[in-house]
């Protein structure tokens, strides 16, 4: 294998950085890191001294590359299959590249906010992260009124980043009902494969997650 993913199955920056091997059918090996290990912090600190996965190692070139979106863009400059997940068109991708941020600021950020609460018992006011996850619950479903897809008309990095997101944001706060847009898209991303895959992969780890009662039963193996 040319890559290796230093990861954790349950965070969701990882799932971004699968959902987006998947896409492209990259062959690659799995470093699984548990940041509560001195000597695994260490090996990834090694490759990133911010200690933070995902992180991604080019055994051809040498490289280590991190950061989530940056992975997804090495990734379709030197792996991508038939569909990029960058679109070609230069105002499309700025697009793109403006819900992914979307979905890294005030997304993942908020919904982190609120799970470390819980980790850490702090009990603190998390008002202003709950109304974030709200307020940017109705600029997805407005953005996705006319579109299947989040940013292009193909799937792209925004939905990579929007999947996860969604995923645990959607345990924390509830996405409106009249939000009809978000919901159906919110159920195109949970049927697609590589989500589908990625959430397979991580369900062995939600009893990990802080909030994993409130992960609906849909998401768990029927008997």
């Amino acid at each position: 294998m040319s890559l290796t993913l230093y990861y954790h199955p349950l965070s969701s920056y990882c799932h971004k950085v699968l959902i987006a091997l998947y896409e492209h059918a990259v062959d690659f090996d799995k470093r699984i890191i548990d940041l509560g290990n001195a000597a695994e912090k260490a090996e990834l600190q090694a490759l990133w001294p911010i200690g933070k996965f995902p992180v991604i190692h080019d055994h051809t070139g040498q490289c280590d590359v991190a950061e989530s979106t940056i992975i997804i863009e090495y990734l379709d400059h030197y792996f991508a299959g038939q569909n990029r997940l960058i679109p070609g068109n230069w105002d499309t991708a700025l697009e793109v590249r403006l819900w992914d941020r979307v979905c890294d600021n005030y997304l993942q950020t908020p919904l982190q906010q609120i799970v470390l609460d819980r980790i850490l018992g702090a009990n603190g006011n998390l008002t202003q992260q709950r109304s974030t996850l709200q307020t940017v619950y109705g600029m997805l479903d407005r953005q996705l009124a006319n579109n299947s897809w989040l940013a292009s008309a193909e799937f792209s990095l925004a939905d990579c980043s929007a999947a996860p997101a969604l995923f645990y944001a959607s345990t924390l706060e509830r996405m409106p009902d009249e939000h009809v847009h978000l919901n159906a898209y919110f159920e195109r991303l949970m049927n697609r494969p590589s989500v589908q895959r990625v959430i397979d992969e991580a369900r062995p780890y939600f009893s990990l997650y802080p909030f994993e009662q409130d992960i609906p039963q849909r998401f768990y193996p029927r008997p």
